[in-house]
């Protein structure tokens, strides 16, 4: 006979009940375009219309309304690198109870400064977030505060699982759910909502393919993590221990998605919905780019579960996806060096609409012969086709043409 849940829809349902007018009741729209490139019918939740733009700080919030007169004074710590940090630190500055976060010291600097405007103290300690937890630990014991575990706590986990009641609430007839996974605690509140009033619904999770710690731990296998990834709210090298039970009976299945797939998705959110999501954030979108064969003709329920993430990697990302999709290449031309060589260049990509965005024109240190010259442009096309017509009237027009040079 299998064991009792740990968390029940009616946890969820009270902590929805206590939440309820604190958190924004975040849309659930179907988005068409997403739905013709996919396949599937598309439903998205956008929890990064969340406050901190992010799902956390439902079960923060919970957590934190259960805390009686004596644990609100002495305040609460977390532990945490980003989002979690966010949702305790503001809503316990909303409640006015004293928060300390713990965070690794190489935590960006964007997160530990929203992190600090939400009033909590932080603590930068250890070079990975299992030190940082160490800390929270020991000044959770030292100065008697309150954990607020990011997942492994009954109230967190139900107070993640209130995204679903608002999902099936608004789209009753889902046939999926395709959920990121980390520690767990957002999949393990929702499935269990979803099994709850949709025993036939599938609930599928996502987990980066560098950081497959939930799939490993359930399969009985030495977890084994690591690499650079832009999910990295779900980059957690040692999953939840509350959660691991729950998901493995009520989740139907877990994909593990590779990193262009995460990318393309970060992209696509934005292109297409104007909303930006981190990389854990749209890991639900991703599998159902990765494998669109296992999502089609179903409808889908993805939950946008959070839109922080640093503008400079935003930015590096969407030009990533301009040059995967060919709209964004590097051409190397050998050109005698004399003049109006450039111009004569620049005036066969103008003719062919090609943007020239940037120009390198080199010479000694370029391998070439003693009167010519290397030029490099990046060009901005329409799409690949455009570009393949660029390269080949300036190889008709008798330059030699290296190009596309794809990515770094």
């Amino acid at each position: 006979m299998p064991p009792s849940p740990t968390v029940t829809i009616e946890d969820i349902r009270a902590a929805a009940a206590a939440i309820e007018g604190a958190v924004v009741r975040t849309d659930t729209e179907r988005s068409s375009t997403l739905s013709k490139l996919t396949g599937a019918d598309i439903f998205v939740k956008f929890e990064n219309r969340q406050f901190t733009a992010a799902f956390k700080e439902r079960g923060a919030l919970n957590k934190l309304l259960s805390l009686d007169s004596r644990q609100r004074a002495a305040g609460v710590v977390a532990m945490s690198a980003g989002n979690h940090a966010l949702g305790v630190a503001y809503h316990a500055h909303r409640l006015g109870i004293p928060a300390t976060i713990v965070m690794p010291e190489h935590t960006p600097n964007v997160k530990v400064r929203d992190t600090l405007a939400h009033g909590a103290r932080v603590e930068l300690i250890g070079a990975t977030l299992t030190e940082a937890r160490d800390q929270a630990h020991a000044l959770a014991a030292d100065q008697k505060l309150t954990m607020i575990h990011p997942y492994d706590d009954p109230l967190v986990v139900a107070g993640q699982g209130t995204a679903a009641l608002e999902m099936l609430e608004d789209v009753p007839d889902l046939d999926v759910l395709v959920v990121p996974i980390g520690g767990g605690g957002l999949i393990s509140g929702m499935a269990t909502v979803a099994k709850a009033l949709k025993p036939d619904i599938r609930v599928i999770g996502v987990q980066s393919a560098l950081y497959p710690s939930m799939v490993y731990a359930l399969r009985g296998l030495p977890v084994v993590t690591g690499g650079t990834t832009i999910a990295e709210g779900i980059a957690v090298k040692e999953p939840g221990t509350l959660t691991r039970p729950i998901i493995d009976r009520l989740v139907d299945d877990i994909v593990m998605v590779d990193e262009n797939y995460i990318e393309q998705a970060v992209s696509l959110y934005l292109m297409i919905e104007k909303t930006v999501a981190e990389g854990a954030g749209a890991a639900g979108l991703a599998a159902v780019i990765a494998e669109p064969e296992r999502f089609a003709g179903r409808r889908v329920g993805l939950p946008l579960c959070g839109g922080n993430i640093d503008q400079r990697l935003l930015a590096t990302v969407l030009m990533r996806d301009l040059i995967h999709q060919g709209r964004l290449a590097r051409i190397r031309i050998t050109v005698p060096d004399r003049p109006g060589e450039l111009a004569r260049l620049s005036g066969i990509i103008a003719e062919h609409r090609g943007n020239v965005v940037d120009v390198d024109h080199g010479r000694a240190f370029a391998n070439v012969l003693a009167k010519d010259a290397s030029v490099e442009f990046s060009i901005e096309t329409r799409n690949a086709e455009q570009m393949t017509t660029i390269v080949s009237q300036l190889r008709n027009a008798g330059y030699q043409v290296r190009g596309p040079i794809p990515a770094d």
